[in-house]
């Protein structure tokens, strides 16, 4: 039973109010969403989809940086906010700018959960859960594919001998 409402997650997409995208505001017509995207990323961002716990490029990730959309490269959140939550997504106690981040109610699967989506391209990242660590109690649970990497600079001159550029 369990397994079964895993796989109904896995492969579930939005509701047709969350798969209208053409009428956001934070859309640009001009955008080919498939031709910018690799199919997986096109149906977690843009169809809503979630990847498989435990399975993602970043869910155990510990370098220094700034995780951005994959969609369109907005900052959002810091690796000093990501944390071992054992959800097998990766998860962030708060984001890098809150604006960069909206929120909208998620019914689907007989849960009401709040989703997170990209400010600016509207793509879908994850979820917001009040089970986080404190001083909030937040937990942004984020899809692995939402997201890109970049590597803080500072961190990286200072591992590098004699603060060589990687």
């Amino acid at each position: 039973m369990l397994l079964s409402f895993c796989v109904a997650l896995l492969f579930a997409g939005c509701t047709s109010a969350q798969q209208d995208t053409k009428n956001d505001e934070t859309q640009t017509s001009s955008i080919d969403w498939s031709a910018e995207l690799s199919p997986e990323q096109y149906r977690i961002l843009r169809q809503c989809g979630t990847e498989p716990p435990f399975t993602g490029e970043f869910w155990d990730h510990h370098e220094r940086g700034v995780y951005q959309c994959a969609g369109c490269g907005s900052p959002l959140f810091s690796s000093q906010t990501k944390y071992e939550s054992g959800s097998g997504w990766p998860s962030f106690f708060g984001a890098l700018d809150s604006s960069n981040i909206r929120t909208r109610v998620d019914r689907e699967h007989g849960m009401i959960r709040t989703e997170l989506l990209c400010q600016s391209c509207g793509g879908h990242l994850g979820h917001l859960f009040n089970d986080g660590p404190a001083p909030d109690g937040l937990r942004y649970c984020i899809n692995s594919v939402s997201l890109q990497f970049e590597h803080d600079s500072i961190a990286s001159k200072e591992a590098s001998p004699k603060g060589e550029q990687h």
